[in-house]
């Protein structure tokens, strides 16, 4: 997957909603995850858990149900790379009103942005970022840089040669910080202004929002920690500049299970560009244009994403047809046993006979 478990950060909020009515969870009415939810304070070390679910196959009501006090329901939190689906949206709306093509090279749209040291622009199409097969060296791995602008963090990429061949799948977040460069040259509006328009608006997502330099998170909001030689440190506040088109958001659990079940049933994308994005072939089944899918073992494949930000993780998963969505945070940097822990909380919500 795009990001290695066990580099998940340590306190979970998990969510499972539709589309359907902003009513508040009932406790009474619980998933299998939402019964796996301890485990996380348990066995991963996490101070506070909180779930939010709804499998309508299962009831018509959502569950909310928590393991501690630091975590609500309507909390704003840092969505990490979960911002790139919705970067992906935007482009393949783009796509469907054909103002451009996912064939077209870089170049088209940013000449001379991507030169040197065998990164070439002119070679790189936008179906090669959106799926990140481009080569492109993953500006986040370059820990001299100072980066507080997609152009800067442009350059700081082209200072390496390519981390992969074009054409090999390799997640770099230097990819969508050019697709909002590129979103920008053919609207004439930020990517944040065109999220807002495109997405936000027409879903309603109140709680959702793409800070650009503020370092505060709107309320209500908990508290977001890093861990270092055993002790948390609070990371609440941090300047998002450096993060993005790649993962600025701010986001709630309702929203992002309203974002993805409306991403999965139709209503972002016209057809062509829906089966564009659930297209793996490019990356060997690995990525597909802003989201990836992973098999589980009773043969369910869900589709999502997650998303890593200073103080936060956060994966959604979903099935193809929307309907069946799970959303889950961590906010500390380190979680015992992540891997083993995020794999079950999956098949235990989308596979719970096979349990």
């Amino acid at each position: 997957m795009p990001m290695p478990r066990a580099a998940l950060v340590a306190l979970v909020v998990l969510a499972l909603c539709g589309l359907g009515t902003a009513r508040m969870p009932s406790e009474s009415h619980l998933t299998p995850a939402a019964l796996y939810l301890p485990r996380f304070t348990v066995q991963g070390g996490a101070p506070d858990a909180a779930l939010l679910a709804r499998d309508p196959a299962r009831s018509p009501r959502d569950t909310f149900r928590s393991a501690g006090a630091g975590i609500r329901y309507a909390d704003r939190f840092r969505a990490g790379s979960v911002t790139k689906s919705f970067v992906a949206v935007v482009v393949l709306q783009l796509a469907g009103e054909k103002r451009l093509r996912l064939t077209d090279p870089v170049e088209r749209f940013l000449p001379g942005l991507i030169r040197g040291h065998g990164n070439d622009g002119r070679r790189i199409t936008l179906r090669a970022l959106l799926g990140h097969t481009s080569g492109l060296y993953d500006y986040t791995s370059d820990a001299t840089a100072h980066l507080l602008s997609a152009e800067a963090a442009v350059r700081t990429a082209t200072a390496h040669r390519p981390a992969s061949a074009p054409g090999t799948y390799a997640y770099s977040n230097t990819d969508y910080a050019v697709l909002g460069l590129v979103v920008r040259s053919v609207t004439g509006h930020a990517y944040a202004t065109e999220i807002r328009r495109r997405v936000i608006a027409p879903l309603r997502l109140t709680g959702t929002s793409l800070p650009g330099s503020r370092t505060t998170l709107p309320a209500p909001h908990g508290r977001a920690y890093s861990r270092a030689d055993g002790r948390l440190t609070d990371v609440t506040e941090l300047d998002p500049r450096t993060a993005g088109a790649a993962g600025e958001l701010i986001s709630t659990l309702r929203d992002l299970s309203r974002f993805y079940a409306a991403l999965l049933d139709g209503r972002l994308l016209k057809p062509a560009q829906l089966s564009a994005l659930l297209d793996t072939s490019a990356a060997h089944g690995a990525y597909g244009l802003g989201v990836y899918p992973e098999r589980l073992s009773c043969g369910v494949t869900i589709w999502g994403h997650n998303g890593r930000i200073a103080g936060s993780y956060v994966r959604t998963a979903a099935t193809r047809d929307g309907r069946h969505t799970l959303t889950y945070r961590v906010d500390t940097d380190t979680l015992t046993g992540a891997d083993a822990l995020e794999s079950g909380l999956l098949e235990a919500e989308f596979c719970p006979e096979a349990g």
